[in-house]
């Protein structure tokens, strides 16, 4: 579900614990356009390799994007390298301990709805396949069911070895579940579905089985 690992999400947002690198990012987000290392020297009354080491830092993690493109009128031989610029991603980057993805629920909700307004169908019924599907594809990409369970955020993990059931110790949705148990648990359960079946899993099954600190999900052996 996450773009990116959380260790990686972590060491982004880590680099902006430095006060001049956040002044840096600050002015860049908010210039509104791309901006050369001179630029923002000269605005935050830095040198140009303080600006240079610190815009390099920010790209490096993701923050910020480089392009390379000459000052307007200058053109042709002899125009000199063009400058580097930075400007801000349309990407984001949100962490949450323990993990959660409420930006899942919100995509899945909207493109159910979409598909029940255009089409008449159930929106019910729209929601949990698009989950399914949802789930299919990530648990297809991972290629295995508990390494899609983890990248996901659900910490999952064996609740004995011998009735080899798994345990889903955290919801990503925690908090919509808690509001919102009925659709957001079938939501999550029709999503875990997907996974397994997009893992090619098909010892486990998934079942609801909520309770205190853990997700409403849990994974059964298929033939129990």
């Amino acid at each position: 579900m996450a773009t990116r690992p959380l260790p990686d999400r972590v060491a982004a947002l880590a680099v902006l614990d430095d006060p001049t690198r956040r002044a840096v990012f600050d002015l860049v987000a908010r210039a509104g356009r791309a901006i050369s290392r001179d630029q923002a020297a000269q605005a935050l009354g830095v040198s140009r390799r303080v600006a240079a080491v610190h815009l390099d830092r920010l790209a490096d993690q993701g923050l910020l994007a480089v392009e390379y493109r000459r000052p307007p009128g200058r053109g042709g031989p002899g125009a000199g390298r063009p400058a580097k610029l930075y400007r801000r991603t349309e990407g984001e980057v949100a962490v949450s301990v323990p993990e959660r993805h409420y930006d899942v629920v919100g995509g899945l909700l909207a493109a159910a709805v979409t598909e029940s307004i255009d089409t008449g169908g159930d929106v019910r019924e729209v929601l949990h396949r698009t989950a399914y599907d949802a789930g299919k594809t990530i648990g297809t990409a991972a290629g295995n069911l508990l390494a899609a369970l983890e990248d996901a955020g659900y910490e999952p993990r064996r609740q004995d070895s011998d009735s080899g059931a798994v345990v889903l110790g955290n919801c990503p949705f925690h908090r919509l579940a808690r509001q919102y148990t009925a659709l957001v648990c079938g939501v999550n359960l029709q999503l875990l579905r997907g996974v397994a079946d997009g893992a090619g899993d098909s010892t486990c099954h998934a079942e609801l089985d909520p309770g205190p600190g853990r997700c409403c999900v849990r994974l059964r052996p298929a033939a129990s």
